[in-house]
């Protein structure tokens, strides 16, 4: 056991369920995947047994998701966990697009969408459109957002929220400063 960890979410077991679920993947299939046994992977899953960081990095790689949404950076008070999020204790999503800081604002990625906190840095896009299988609404809390859905572009300021399901979209931030939105996906994609 791995004690001297303690910024690994206790959720891990409940996390990686999720994330094996969503890819369709069976205990098995992600036990062979990773090279251990089905029972080390069970218990990883049922929070009876902690994962060391070259595991977690593993785990990671399989289920092509950044390291980071596996930690955050402190446990939550029991009486929390589970259901509250303090604000310095979001976990970062690890977004590979430059210029936006994704952390998530759901406790856990066991619902059936996530709650993201997007950041957009001034000055910056991205260049292709992304496409994903998911219903996807957001709301702009501050700065201003131009957001392309099915090659239509609109700009977004304090207020304004906006809807994708399914189309191509692609963001862009051309202001001197950030632009923030809360991110609601369904179903979650990290």
């Amino acid at each position: 056991m791995h004690h001297d960890l303690p910024h690994i979410s206790h959720t891990l077991g409940a996390d990686l369920r999720a994330l094996r679920r969503a890819r369709g993947m069976t205990l098995s299939d992600t036990a062979l995947a990773l090279g251990r046994s089905v029972g080390w992977l069970s218990q990883v899953e049922r929070d009876k047994s902690d994962p060391s960081i070259a595991d977690l990095r593993q785990i990671a790689a399989v289920f092509d998701v950044p390291v980071s949404i596996l930690f955050r950076h402190e446990a939550a008070p029991a009486s929390e966990a589970g259901f509250i999020v303090r604000a310095g204790a979001r976990r970062p999503m690890g977004s590979s697009t430059e210029g936006l800081v994704e952390e998530l604002l759901s406790p856990d990625l066991t619902d059936d969408f996530e709650m993201v906190h997007s950041t957009f840095l001034p000055h910056s896009r991205i260049k292709d459109a992304v496409t994903r299988p998911t219903q996807e609404v957001g709301y702009v809390i501050s700065g201003t957002l131009e957001i392309e859905i099915a090659g239509t572009a609109h700009t977004l300021t304090a207020g304004d929220s906006f809807r994708v399901r399914g189309e191509p979209f692609r963001w862009a931030n051309r202001t001197p400063d950030p632009a923030v939105a809360i991110w609601v996906i369904a179903p979650p994609v990290y």
